[in-house]
Order: C-alpha cells, then structure tokens, then sequence
C-alpha cells in the first residue's frame, strides 16, 4: 500500500506488537466486575482499587520517557512490560491487601511501556513522515483492543476471571520477548541516548516551543470531554430508555469507523499544517457531544458518535506527530511522555468530574462538554501564531507549518 510506504520496518513490527498486546489487554475491562465478584469487594471498595490503578497508569505515561531519554527507550520498553506482565500473572492469588500496591505498579509500568512506544515511533522516524507511522501504531491498537474484550469474554465464561490476568500478564511477557527481537540492542536509535549535560532543560524547550504547552493543555480538556462516552454516556442513554446494546453499537461505530479510515485520511492530510486539524478535530469533538443537548434520541447519539470519531481521527495522530516533530533530541522521550499523560489523563479525571456534574445538574453535562473542547480547539488553532519569548529576531510568527517544517527555535533561544 502507498500510505505505507514510508512507514519503517521497526514501527511496523512495533505496530504489530501494539496488536498482539492489545488482544490480551482485557484485564482492566472487566476489572470492576472481577473485585465485586469473585473478590467480593464492596462497590466502593473497589472503585479505590480501580481509581489508584489509573492513577499508576496515569503516572507511567507522564514519567516514562524521562526514564526512556536518561536509559533508552529500548529498554524502558523491556522493562516496563516484564514488570507488568509478572505483576498480572500474580493478582489472581494475592490477597486483596496487596493489591492496593501491585495493581497500581501493574498499570504505572504498562503506562510506561505506552510512552516507550510512542518515543521509540519518533526517534525511529524522521520529521515528516511521523503522522503515517502514529496512525499505523493507532491502527494496531485499536485492532487489538477491538478483538481483546470479547475475546476476554469468553476466556471468563468458559474458565475464570482468575484466567484473564494470567493470559493478560503472559501475553504481556511475550510481548516484552519479541519486542527484544525486533528492536536491535546495538546499533540504532533504540540504544541509550547520548547525554549532554549543557542541553537545556525541559521548561526551557517547552518556553522556546509556546504552542506546544497550549496543545498539551488542550489535549487534556479534550480528553476530559471525549472519555465521558465511557462513563456518563451509557448513563444518559440508560436513563432515557436506551439499551445497553444500542450503547454497544455506537461504540461499534467509533471503532470500526477509525479501523477503516484513520490510515488513508492521515495519508490524504499528511501535508496539512498540523494544528489546522488538530483544531478541527477538537472542535468535532465538541460538536459531537453538543448534539446530546436536544436528547438521547437515535438520530442525536449517533450524530454525536459520528462527530466524536471523525473529531479522534483529526486529532489523536496529528496531535502525537506534532509534539514529535516540535520535541529536540535529547528530550524526546520527555515530549512523549506529556502528550501521553494528557491523552490519558481523562481516564482518571472524566468519571468522577462528570459523574459528579451529571448527578448535580444533568441538563449541564453536554453544554459543558461541547463549550470545553470547542474552547481547546479555539486555543489551538489561536496557537497557530505563537511564536517563542525573545523571538524578535525571528521573521514573523512561528506559523501552524506543515510537517517537515522546522519553526526557527535557535532565534527564539538568544533571548
């Protein structure tokens, strides 16, 4: 295929192993009804389990390329899906006490291996072709994740929910073996980075780069809006005479609709100034979940998840290829690993906040919703024009330029 042209050996390879390890990353669908059920924890109880696990998945993101650009990306990847995998395999008998602390090291190391991917993606492709070879890594994802909670379904019903951590975390160390495989330990850019000590230092790039904290923040308001389809989503559309199969289908609809056209839509923008469409997409996003305000009629949610879905392929690639091709060398690890807490972080935030809102004042949670990412889509395209402190050397703005663009940040740095 053309659109895969361009996309190197290693980010393929990778991108299968982001669907091999998707299709046994079904532990945490059915994490909930595991702790009530066969653990026989309380509601509550359980929510403190699955809360402080997500904040470890949250904490892995952020952190995990720091480690990745001080040791190597290579290796953090290793070591954060081994750590991970031996932890799932022993949650089945370890007691509730002890799941407190383990489950959260199980969730911080996978978050640890997803900014691991991300930063090996970057440094393995140079800037202009990154978009192409985010959407293959998406796509691998996402299929994976597609095929992984059925199929968790019936590993539970014919066998235990004991079983799924012990295929999750099994399928994991695999995953963590043929990664060592296919990513050569000498001799590329998986090695461990080389160390200048005279680089500057992250809130220094971060102040040469202004549009790039804007989109992180953007990134994280949008993230808190577009999660609230798995938490208060299902809730509306129960309360208003929807089934759990109708819910079902529109999420069918997310995912089948990304599988099919995130690849050739990223190919046919790949040379679009890339905060014009991150901008758009956030906007979609907002439009999408402003057609629930009417109701949860059939024709409102499926607007709504149409919206959503072609707002998450403007977004989601552009976004992750753009902080790479802003990020400097020895900090791209670190620029990964913000966009990738950002991009999470609604997992955490969004079911309390929302939850919260849709139980004090129902009739707000959508207008908010929309009015929050339609404002992160805003910011972002207003970033267009941005450009660093000290920058009067430079000749205009530093314009929303098209991959492959490099903005003047030495000018902007001798201030």
């Amino acid at each position: 295929m053309g659109m895969l042209r361009n996309v190197p050996r290693p980010v393929r390879l990778l991108a299968f192993g982001a669907f091999l390890n998707g299709v046994v990353s079904f532990t945490f669908v059915y994490l909930f009804v595991y702790l009530t059920g066969p653990r026989g924890l309380t509601v509550p109880q359980a929510g403190v389990i699955a809360g402080i696990g997500g904040v470890g998945l949250v904490a892995g993101n952020f952190t995990g390329g720091w480690f990745g650009d001080h040791y190597g990306h290579r290796r953090m990847l290793l070591a954060g899906a081994l750590v991970s995998g031996a932890a799932l395999v022993t949650l089945p008998v370890l007691p509730v006490a002890a799941m407190y602390g383990v489950l959260p090291l199980a969730q911080y190391a996978a978050g640890v291996v997803r900014a691991a991917n991300s930063a090996l993606v970057a440094v393995s492709v140079p800037e202009g072709g990154r978009r192409q070879s985010f959407a293959v890594m998406r796509a691998g994802s996402n299929a994976g994740f597609t095929v992984g909670p059925p199929l968790g379904a019936l590993i539970a019903a014919h066998f235990s929910y004991d079983c799924l951590f012990v295929v999750d975390g099994l399928g994991t160390l695999l995953f963590a073996v043929y990664a060592s495989k296919v990513l050569p330990a000498r001799g590329s850019v998986h090695t461990r980075p080389p160390r200048n000590p005279d680089a500057p230092g992250l809130l220094r790039e971060l102040r040469a780069r202004p549009a790039v904290p804007v989109l992180l923040v953007a990134i994280l308001c949008v993230d808190l809006v577009y999660r609230q389809q798995y938490s208060t989503l299902p809730v509306f559309l129960a309360d208003h005479g929807r089934s759990t199969q109708f819910y079902g289908w529109l999420l069918a609809i997310n995912g089948g609709v990304i599988l099919c056209l995130e690849l050739p839509v990223t190919h046919a923008l790949r040379r679009r100034a890339p905060l014009s469409i991150v901008g758009a997409g956030l906007l979609l996003v907002g439009l999408g979940f402003a057609a629930l305000i009417p109701g949860a009629g059939v024709l409102f949610a499926v607007t709504m998840m149409a919206s959503v879905t072609a707002g998450e392929i403007l977004y989601k690639t552009t976004a992750t290829a753009y902080v790479a091709d802003q990020a400097p060398a020895h900090a791209q690890g670190r620029f990964q690993s913000l966009y990738a807490g950002a991009s999470i972080s609604g997992q955490v935030l969004a079911p309390p906040l929302g939850g919260a809102l849709y139980a004090a004042a129902p009739e707000l949670l959508w207008p908010a919703c929309a009015l929050l990412a339609a404002g992160a889509g805003l910011a972002v395209l207003a970033a267009r024009r941005l450009r660093a402190p000290g920058a009067g050397t430079v000749r205009g703005p530093v314009r929303d330029a098209p991959a492959g663009h490099t903005p003047p940040v030495r000018q902007a740095r001798s201030g």
